[in-house]
């Protein structure tokens, strides 16, 4: 089925993921992961809470949960989209946050680059995660993409913020408990994961 018109699920984890067109390269400096980390913030936490994510110079991984059915029909009604049919519906509200992040990063790199175009492919990538030990997985294989780099110190992921007590707006908490503790996050790192993307 085309993932352009199948919705996301409300109550439901999925593994997120795009990269440039052609592998291009989407984020050159520190202010394009920032300005991007901002509009997830912006556009995504009104329909879905964030667990991960791994900004690479080419592409990029999130991990969330789409809010329940209450919460989103509550944005619905605030975005007067009760009527709204096709692929702005609000069953559709969380591509619609997706692309509107799209749209204002493409806009705004294409304006520094000069460049001009598609940017990022369309549409997003998106796996359900069906089970907590999946979901572990999942969080694993995020936090370790920079493989050759020193995955702990990568500046664009999750993984320093969640060891952290610094104040975020990721579910840290919830993460913590899926590995029961920080000490075992950490340990459960360093292995490899089974995940399969």
């Amino acid at each position: 089925m085309d993932i352009r018109v199948t919705p996301l699920e409300s109550d439901c984890f999925y593994h997120i993921y795009n990269r440039g067109i052609n592998g291009e390269v989407i984020f050159k400096t520190d202010r394009n992961y920032l300005f991007f980390l901002n509009k997830i913030k912006e556009n995504l936490l009104p329909v879905c809470d964030i667990y991960a994510y791994c900004l690479m110079p080419n592409h990029f991984h999130l991990l969330v949960k789409i809010k329940s059915d209450d919460d989103l029909d509550n944005l619905v009604k605030v975005q007067n989209l009760d009527k709204v049919e096709g692929l702005h519906s609000p069953k559709h509200i969380f591509s619609k946050q997706f692309s509107n992040i799209f749209n204002s990063y493409s806009q705004a790199f294409n304006n520094e680059n000069n460049r001009h175009g598609a940017l990022i492919e369309s549409p997003f990538k998106r796996k359900l995660i069906s089970s907590e030990d999946y979901l572990r997985q999942c969080i694993i294989y995020i936090h370790q993409n920079p493989n050759s780099e020193d995955y702990e110190n990568f500046p664009y992921s999750s993984y320093k913020t969640i060891l952290s007590n610094n104040n975020t707006s990721l579910k840290r908490d919830e993460v913590i408990d899926l590995f029961e503790n920080k000490e075992n996050f950490a340990f459960c790192h360093k292995k490899e994961t089974d995940y399969e993307f």
